[in-house]
């Protein structure tokens, strides 16, 4: 084989042991769920040596989809830690062989504190899944590695697992994107989800014309205006919209003729607009659908407030 090809086959294996699981997932699943979901704590993910370090993940995103939880290493418990866990929390306990030492001496204080205990192995006979209130099984026919020793499929089990109930966890909440945009404002996914029109828009010096603007004169206001297109009003209410795009056609339609006709021959009476507090994602999505590269920004009085174009939109 070439190295390649090891690769391949590595990848082949984790996942045909992501889809061995599914059978395996049965009504206990649903009711770890709903354990985790009625919490009125947090949720405390534990292990040790490489379940350690999927549980520290699936502990992070668990609390970046609405679900209180935190990682706390077993070994930490026996100098003080044990100190951060009340009656209102869950631990999801996470070990391949279910039978972890380190892990196994830290569950009869659990137990003591009448904790319920979500464990996760891959071993259904193993003393973590006896003692745990619901036992989620992860276990793989083997391991990725040509040794079948190092941990992977079994690790790639294990944080499927915990995707999975994440992705549970927030169907049930009814997990919104803003939602999601709270739980990340730092970064950009969360300035693209929590940014509305009024961040962005371009409110001063709006290409303004009539339905009666004759088109060579309108060129220069849409020229002018820098945005690609003008604004047709009456009264100050917005009658319709006219694009560069429009123009062209025009001139390719009317040829010597063009100058003899007005805006009102060419605007879309029915531009696309959106509020002061639209996110700028349902934005995108309009100009999407529509293929259109900007929209009004209208008050509740459909008077012309701004701009928004597909430059943006680009945060």
């Amino acid at each position: 084989m070439t190295t390649r090809e090891y690769g391949i086959q590595a990848i082949k294996d984790e996942a045909e042991a992501l889809l061995d699981m599914i059978p395996k997932m049965d009504d206990q699943f649903d009711k770890a769920v709903d354990l985790m979901l009625n919490c009125k704590g947090k949720v405390i993910v534990t292990g040790v040596g490489k379940s350690g370090h999927i549980g520290a993940k699936i502990a992070a995103t668990l609390a970046s989809t609405g679900t209180p939880s935190f990682f706390i290493n077993p070994l930490d418990v026996y100098h003080g830690d044990l100190g951060v866990m009340t009656h209102d929390d869950v631990v999801l306990a996470i070990s391949n062989s279910g039978l972890t030492d380190e892990l196994l001496r830290f569950i009869p204080m659990v137990l003591h504190m009448e904790i319920p205990i979500i464990g996760m192995s891959g071993n259904p006979a193993s003393l973590l899944a006896k003692y745990s209130t619901f036992h989620l099984n992860v276990g793989v026919k083997k391991e990725a590695c040509p040794l079948n020793l190092a941990p992977t499929s079994s690790t790639t089990a294990a944080l499927a697992m915990g995707d999975a109930l994440a992705i549970a966890l927030m169907q049930k909440r009814n997990f919104r994107p803003q939602d999601f945009a709270h739980f990340h404002p730092g970064g950009e996914l969360g300035r693209r989800l929590l940014t509305t029109a009024q961040d962005v828009m371009r409110s001063d010096d709006m290409p303004i014309l009539s339905p009666e603007t004759r088109l060579g004169e309108a060129i220069m206001i849409v020229s002018e205006g820098k945005l690609g297109l003008g604004v047709a009003e009456v009264d100050g209410t917005i009658a319709g919209l006219i694009t560069d795009g429009d123009i062209r056609r025009a001139i390719e339609r009317w040829q010597a003729d063009f100058f003899n006709h007005t805006v009102s021959d060419i605007m879309t009476r029915t531009p696309k607009t959106v509020e002061l507090d639209t996110k700028i994602t349902e934005i995108q999505r309009i100009m999407q659908q529509y293929k259109i590269h900007s929209v009004l920004v209208i008050s509740k009085d459909n008077q012309l407030l701004g701009v928004v174009d597909h430059y943006s939109c680009m945060i």
